[in-house]
């Protein structure tokens, strides 16, 4: 008889591994959501930055964005960050929706905490490295000749660096995580 309850799925002798009380569900929920809104805010501010540096050369007499290493960097970190999160804000759209991760609980919480910081550390510097540009192209005169150039560069270096800020606390975020699977064997703190 208790054979047949847990094949129709009326009970189980097995003990839930993962029981939340419903305030431990809302705790959940909210760091969930500040995930999601971290990704969400990194993408965004990112993708401004890269939109922002590849449209920085509209004039034919102002200089152009791409004659500039660092200014390449600054766009191609923007953009591959701005793609991570992208993916990562999915992630966690599926994490709150469904309930569980988008892979296997252990590769989702060390890839999050991995890409976090390795792609932090990019836009990171990445915008240093812009902003040394922008600041000897001020130095040497550049920007009093072409001073919609250096308006916008200057704009696309400070959304990425709002990015890393983003990135950055999500990184924390997910360090969190990290530490409490070490912990607990779960991604959650409770």
């Amino acid at each position: 008889m208790q054979q047949d309850n847990r094949r129709n799925g009326n009970g189980s002798d097995l003990p839930n591994p993962h029981f939340h009380s419903t305030v431990s569900l809302h705790k959940l929920r909210r760091l969930n959501l500040l995930i999601l809104f971290l990704r969400f805010a990194t993408f965004c501010f990112c993708f401004a930055s890269a939109v922002f540096m590849l449209t920085n050369s509209r004039w034919s007499d102002s200089p152009h964005w791409s004659d500039y290493d660092a200014f390449r960097f600054v766009m191609a970190a923007a953009l591959i960050v701005a793609l991570y999160s992208l993916f990562e804000t999915g992630a966690s759209v599926w994490e709150i929706s469904k309930g569980t991760t988008l892979f296997p609980e252990t590769l989702q919480v060390w890839f999050d905490f991995g890409h976090d910081q390795v792609f932090a550390y990019l836009v990171l510097s990445s915008t240093a490295a812009g902003t040394e540009l922008a600041r000897r192209l001020r130095d040497t005169g550049t920007c009093a000749a072409a001073k919609a150039f250096c308006v916008q560069s200057d704009i696309a270096v400070a959304l990425g660096f709002v990015g890393f800020v983003f990135l950055g606390f999500s990184s924390l975020l997910s360090g969190f995580r990290v530490a409490c699977f070490v912990n607990n064997g779960s991604r959650f703190h409770l």
